[in-house]
């Protein structure tokens, strides 16, 4: 069996969702799905076609790093070189699954687990008082997730600063003065009273604060025993993250802005966070991932995937999920998407009770309903040339 096309399309969702489909000369073909690539991702799929033409595809590993390695002068460690490798890599394992019939985890060494657990990221807004939160909350609880993640900082959702009563701040200035602080907590404080002592709660900052403004919020969040704090720093000093973690007992969480294993490297070695998240889609894929995965459970760091991928994505990196011991849970981001379920030709939800169920369907698992996702197509791309 030999790969004869690799093809792309563009679906809008919470960003755009790249679908590359590889096409054998069997006609067995595999779908894979990255995030955060945009247009760069998509020109590079179509760049790397040709060297695709006529490979096995059984290959998936060498095939990777084989173009990794050739391009590592244009970019082959980070951005939207890897993650456009990375959606050649799920169509590869899709393929593979597909054509053994068999399904990904059990070609990625079995499972551990047969059910995933997943937390909901819920739209928590700034002004909303308790009984609006309250109402957020319960929606995702009477769907059965028992953990969810909230967005503490202000342009969480895109927030001009004007928008928001009593908050006047410089734009690039990372301090969290005492009103930002104090509505930070006061909001975190509101979601976990919402949620109730059974529910796990993590909140995300984005990257938002300076180390100082860092530690002081993780301190304060300390009696809410939170499920994680999400990237209070941005990503490129590790020390300084470290420095956070090791001044509070509030769990840190980081790693959705890293790529490949070398990117997680220090930040496992150096234990600068308590849980790691590498975005599946979009940093390397499953077995790249999985071995970011095997490396933090050497010094027994929580693998807790980041993801924004529809149902395709979300699958496929639950297939990762349940073939490693130390998976603690997995991202769920489309909560008010009412294409979620239709998205697929299996015209269901994944997620029941909170829990992905991996069951024996070949390769991922799903296939695309192309209707409803080219009704959603990314303005300005081609679907499936």
């Amino acid at each position: 069996m030999k790969i004869t096309t690799v093809k792309t399309a563009a679906t809008a969702g919470h960003c755009m969702h790249i679908w590359v489909r590889i096409e054998t000369d069997a006609g067995i073909t595999g779908l894979g799905e990255c995030v955060h690539g945009g247009h760069a991702a998509i020109a590079l799929i179509h760049e790397f076609a040709p060297r695709l033409v006529g490979r096995d595809p059984f290959a998936v590993d060498a095939i990777f790093e084989e173009l990794r390695r050739s391009l590592v002068f244009e970019g082959g460690f980070a951005g939207a070189l890897i993650t456009a490798l990375t959606g050649i890599e799920i169509a590869l394992w899709d393929l593979k699954g597909k054509a053994l019939e068999v399904p990904v985890y059990e070609l990625l060494g079995g499972k551990f687990r047969d059910k995933v657990r997943v937390y909901a990221d819920c739209q928590v807004e700034p002004g909303m008082n308790f009984d609006e939160i309250r109402r957020v909350v319960d929606d995702v609880l009477v769907r059965g997730f028992t953990a969810l993640k909230v967005d503490l900082d202000i342009h969480a959702y895109g927030h001009a600063q004007s928008e928001v009563a009593g908050f006047h701040k410089d734009r690039f200035n990372q301090t969290a003065g005492a009103w930002e602080h104090d509505r930070m907590v006061k909001l975190a404080g509101m979601v976990k009273a919402a949620a109730g002592k059974e529910v796990d709660v993590a909140c995300d900052v984005h990257t938002r604060l300076d180390v100082p403004s860092a530690i002081r919020l993780a301190r304060d969040l300390e009696p809410l025993n939170l499920m994680w704090l999400e990237e209070p720093v941005p990503p490129e000093n590790i020390d300084a993250m470290r420095e956070i973690k090791r001044s509070t007992t509030t769990p840190i969480c980081a790693g959705e802005n890293l790529y490949l294993r070398q990117g997680f490297r220090e930040l496992i070695e150096k234990q600068a966070v308590d849980i790691i998240m590498p975005d599946i889609p979009k940093c390397g894929g499953l077995s790249e991932c999985r071995k970011i995965a095997n490396l933090a459970e050497i010094y027994y760091i929580p693998f807790a995937p980041h993801n924004v991928a529809s149902p395709i994505g979300t699958m496929a990196s639950a297939h990762v999920c349940a073939t490693v011991p130390n998976f603690l849970v997995l991202e769920f981001h489309w909560l008010h998407r009412d294409f979620w379920s239709t998205i697929v030709t299996q015209q269901r939800d994944i997620i029941v009770d909170g829990h992905i169920a991996l069951d024996d369907s070949p390769g991922i698992g799903l296939d695309l309903d192309e209707a409803v996702a080219r009704a959603h197509q990314y303005p300005g791309t081609t679907w499936f040339e």
